[in-house]
């Protein structure tokens, strides 16, 4: 057993233990633990932001370990197991890259197009309804982009004094795809932008 395994080991069971003995632990279920899990995705993605390489150990294992909590949690339910989690994923690892692991099937789809292929009824199913507007933004161009469409174009986007809200999130939406086409990605654009006012009002 390798140092990564001897840790995986570790953490599972800890939470073997918590899960019977922690009065916390042994109460949680999926749906109380999931705005705790929100909570650091957060955690983790101002630590990506800092740079602050302790913070993003810290950070990356308090997600790890919800994870692993997750899978726990379905299996004393009888839904899946650990193992089918991890499988799932490298299936679908393997799938979607079959520029690598199967040469003779690939015709030079792109990422999205490949993902067409698993029954998606269009290119935006699958990004999520509650993402921030600026994220959800971003990723919807991506994704149509990522279809190599090449009559797609965002429209309107002029700013006036007199906008209303409709045009000024169509300005907006603009934005976003001039800084796409500009290779800037617009949510990490306005973060800096964020933290660069909060530095100097601070």
């Amino acid at each position: 057993m390798n140092e990564e395994q001897k840790a995986f080991e570790r953490l599972s069971g800890i939470l073997d233990t918590l899960r019977k003995e922690c009065p916390w632990d042994k109460v949680q279920t999926m749906k109380s633990l999931r705005y705790l899990t929100i909570e650091e995705v957060h955690e983790l993605s101002e630590a990506i932001v800092s740079g602050n390489t302790g913070d993003l150990k810290k950070e990356l294992g308090d997600l790890a370990m919800h994870i692993l909590f997750y899978c726990k949690l379905a299996e004393e339910q009888g839904l899946f197991s650990t193992a089918d989690v991890y499988n799932t994923i490298c299936d679908k690892l393997i799938d979607r890259h079959p520029f690598i692991y199967r040469k003779e099937e690939y015709h030079g789809e792109s990422w999205e197009q490949l993902k067409m292929r698993e029954g998606r009824k269009n290119v935006l199913e699958g990004v999520p309804a509650t993402l921030p507007a600026l994220i959800k933004a971003v990723r919807m161009q991506e994704k149509v982009a990522g279809m190599k469409d090449k009559n797609w174009k965002v429209e309107g986007g002029k700013l006036k004094d007199d906008m209303n809200e409709d045009e000024f999130g169509d300005y907006l939406f603009a934005l976003v795809d001039w800084a796409r086409r500009h290779g800037i990605n617009a949510d990490d654009a306005l973060c800096g932008a964020n933290r660069r006012f909060a530095e100097k009002h601070a």
